[in-house]
């Protein structure tokens, strides 16, 4: 099929897309399935075989066009080669970011609970392929059954040699930790997540430096989530053509699409990027809850820009398209809301949660998150009026791009656009105490 922007997409036959991610195998978690159906033949390869070394493996993923699936996007290869030459007198880290906490997003826990081992293979050659010798998996602390289940299964890992001193047999050694995150949003932030593993309050640090040159306990660390680095296998197991063939041309591969909301089959599904949201919801969702109508859609968790239902046709689930669409690819979270929704009521929500998870460290997130939170009450309420919109929009724009790091962006951008895109709504729940007349707010007649 053909996208929006003109890219080529391999979507079109999803319906015949065979799952490998999350594939049909029952008890894939335990290591002994795992081994029966492949699992830790790519680390196997890259280890003995003449073929791999670090510089091919990373370029074998570079060249898969592999982009983060954490919500930024960001070219995985490159972003590995970010990491400086290697000095034995330096240590080098990877960190596996499993701190999935954003509202809509809730694919990770989905790789944890059924495919751990391919989160630890993945970790494992990408350790080898930035000659690291100290991973940590950083879980968010609620998903405490899944953290107990991975903890046992990394210890047979460990027995059968996967991990360890002389991984199977060979020079290379390394250790894959798992840590129980911290119970905040913001420990999801790249730098947030390594303060909070040394231990100290994760207040996000201003970049550059990067983590690649000062990460934790400033040595050079790479931070990847946890389905990107679940990719890595694949890649190597099937080649980095094959991925690049997969899906959308400039944001190509599996993913995997937690659909929630007013569907009929809300739930995680994995297929190639490039989905028409249209086909996610009608023939993957099985369509509007209770024949209704689509009102929007939130494309890939809370922090990004709604959509509204005439605004998504023939916009197709990748980051160049969603970017002209209005709105961005995230995490593939997507919120589903029919004709009954109202924008107002949850918007009020969202702005609580983002409230709530501020760290508080930057002026512009901590003041302005409340301000956004005390204002939308307010009008959901029914005690605002019309100027609190214009001073929502103007409040946006004096957090945006303004703090360290991004969570005040995700906290002003479903403001902005919900307000810009639904704003005869909120103009229907505002009192008329002030109204515009000729540029200037008087008073309004009459009660």
């Amino acid at each position: 099929m053909e996208e929006k922007n003109g890219a080529t997409s391999k979507a079109g036959d999803w319906r015949s897309y065979e799952r490998v991610l999350l594939p049909p195998v029952r008890d894939l978690h335990r290591l002994e399935v795992y081994e029966q159906n492949g699992g830790y033949e790519a680390l196997r390869e890259v280890l003995t075989s003449d073929k791999w070394d670090p510089t091919s493996v990373t370029n074998e993923v570079r060249n898969s066009g592999l982009r983060g699936r954490g919500g930024a996007g960001f070219l995985t290869g490159l972003k590995w080669t970010f990491m400086p030459p290697v000095d034995p007198n330096i240590p080098r880290f990877l960190c596996g970011n499993g701190d999935e906490s954003e509202p809509g997003t809730f694919k990770d826990r989905q790789l944890m609970e059924f495919n751990p081992h391919l989160i630890f293979e993945g970790m494992l050659i990408a350790s080898y392929a930035m000659s690291i010798t100290t991973s940590y998996l950083y879980v968010r602390g609620e998903f405490a059954d899944w953290i107990s289940l991975m903890e046992v299964e990394l210890a047979k890992a460990y027995e059968k040699g996967y991990v360890g001193k002389n991984v199977l047999g060979t020079d290379f050694s390394t250790d894959l930790v798992i840590h129980k995150g911290a119970g905040a949003y913001i420990c999801g932030e790249e730098s947030s997540l390594m303060i909070s593993l040394e231990g100290e309050r994760p207040y996000p640090r201003a970049k550059p430096p990067f983590p690649a040159q000062r990460g934790l306990w400033n040595y050079p660390t790479t931070i990847n989530n946890v389905e990107t680095l679940a990719c890595v296998p694949l890649i190597i197991n099937r080649g980095g053509e094959w991925f690049a063939d997969l899906g959308s041309h400039r944001h190509p591969g599996p993913v995997l699409y937690g659909i929630s909301g007013h569907v009929n089959r809300p739930g995680v599904y994995e297929y190639p990027t490039g989905m028409l949201i249209t086909d996610l919801i009608y023939d993957v969702a099985k369509g509007m809850r209770g024949s209704k109508k689509l009102k929007a859609v939130v494309p890939g968790g809370s922090s990004t820009p709604i959509l509204r239902a005439d605004q998504i046709d023939g916009v197709t689930m990748d980051a160049e398209t969603l970017r002209d669409a209005g709105s961005m690819m995230g995490t593939a979270g997507m919120l589903i809301m029919d004709e009954d929704t109202d924008i107002v009521s949850w918007l009020r929500r969202v702005t609580r949660f983002y409230h709530h998870e501020s760290c508080g460290q930057c002026t512009p997130c901590r003041e302005g998150t409340g301000w956004i939170e005390n204002i939308v009450t307010r009008i959901d309420e029914g005690a605002g009026n019309l100027r609190d919109l214009d001073l929502l929009i103007d409040l946006c724009f004096q957090m945006e791009g303004r703090t360290v790091c991004a969570l005040a962006d995700a906290a002003a951008w479903p403001v902005r656009f919900t307000i810009e895109r639904f704003r005869d709504e909120f103009e229907a729940r505002c009192r008329p105490s002030l109204v515009p007349s000729g540029g200037v707010l008087t008073p309004a007649l009459g009660p």
